[in-house]
């Protein structure tokens, strides 16, 4: 299994679990609130996407990562055309980011 396949199969039962929130507004609304811990960005997401969400990511330091691309996030998902999802539950982005950074332990 892939890391990709890895990260998709956490990122639905993060869904099903209720712990993620996905699309431009509500991750946006939610990053206000500081109710995400990591926020995937497509690597095919528009320019003008990544930087703005980068922007917001950096100002309330949040952690991010660029990794799946938009049809890999949204079948994750089950949802079409989703560019950026946010991890809302600690444990859950602890994990993902240990599969992104390809299994080492975070620092």
């Amino acid at each position: 299994m892939t890391n990709k396949e890895k990260l998709s199969g956490l990122i639905g039962l993060a869904t099903r679990a209720g712990k993620t929130v996905f699309g431009t507004e509500a991750c946006k609304k939610e990053l206000e609130k500081n109710k995400i811990k990591l926020l995937i960005i497509a690597t095919d997401a528009a320019e003008r996407t990544k930087m703005n969400f980068v922007s917001i990511c950096n100002s309330k330091k949040v952690e991010w990562k660029e990794y799946l691309n938009v049809e890999e996030i949204s079948k994750a998902i089950g949802q079409t055309n989703k560019a950026v999802i946010g991890i809302k539950d600690v444990n859950f982005s602890n994990e993902m980011k240990k599969i992104i950074n390809g299994g080492e332990a975070i620092g």
